[in-house]
């Protein structure tokens, strides 16, 4: 039997539009439909083969994109919506007649893609969405009672449409996440480094051979490992921030990084 990854790229995968500005989102009701608008191209499209993500009706693989939070609306029916699993990272706000995922959002404002909304841009009607590039979690679908012995034909078929197939999310997305990391744990180091260094308050003005400790300075190379861990981590920001196009809308997120 073929492998049928996603009704989306199974006869082949269309290419975005580069001038595509956006579109509306819509469940599967006939009556009162719920209805997304995205005021945006989407960016990072993949298949994705976890077990969280809405998936059509056979398909071994659900269709995700990512856009800006401030870019996405709920303009028809929101009273329709509910969280999936309130304890989720992404919150997935499906249709409770229906059941589609219309949209996921991160809360945690730690999150590396937190402001960054998830999408399956299959529910638009609107042509131009951006093009599915990778899939990722491919080992997931074995969870959801796919045969393991066929994987192999599953990453086969990827790979002929043009899928790198992954068992996490895709390098350019993974770097990004260590970058956050980086990121975090080299200001916490630094912050750490800084209070062992404070100098403690004095009662009466010191000699001037202490002038350097009532300066605040502290010993040579004493917050160098965070600062090194601080600009490998700008370096990889700024490879991600060079991409343009429909990722250009991830500057914010990379800004809000390097702060």
């Amino acid at each position: 039997m073929a492998i049928s990854i996603h009704p989306s790229v199974d006869q082949g995968i269309r290419p975005g539009s580069a001038d595509f500005s956006g579109g509306t989102l819509r469940c599967h009701c006939g009556d009162r439909p719920v209805e997304v608008r995205v005021s945006t191209q989407s960016a990072h499209n993949h298949v994705c083969g976890c077990t969280k993500c809405w998936k059509p009706e056979g398909a071994l693989f659900s269709m995700v994109a990512v856009v800006p939070r401030d870019e996405l609306e709920v303009v028809a029916n929101a009273d329709k919506l509910e969280v999936v699993d309130p304890s989720a990272v992404i919150k997935r706000y499906a249709c409770r007649e229906c059941g589609v995922h219309m949209y996921g959002r991160i809360d945690d404002e730690n999150h590396p893609f937190y402001g960054l909304d998830f999408i399956h841009t299959e529910l638009s009607s609107d042509e131009g969405w951006s093009a599915p590039e990778f899939a990722a979690y491919c080992s997931s679908i074995i969870e959801s009672g796919f045969d393991p012995e066929r994987m192999d034909e599953v990453r086969s078929r990827l790979r002929e449409l043009g899928l790198p197939p992954y068992d996490v999310l895709s390098p350019e997305l993974m770097d990004l996440i260590s970058t956050h990391k980086a990121k975090t744990i080299g200001a916490a180091r630094a912050d750490a480094r800084s209070a062992e260094t404070a100098p403690e308050p004095a009662p009466a003005p010191r000699p001037s051979s202490n002038a350097a400790a009532s300066n605040g300075m502290s010993a040579p190379g004493a917050s160098g490992s965070a600062s090194g861990m601080a600009a490998s981590a700008d370096r990889g920001i700024e490879r991600h921030n060079g991409g343009g196009g429909v990722r250009g809308f991830l500057s914010g997120l990379l800004r809000r990084l390097r702060s």
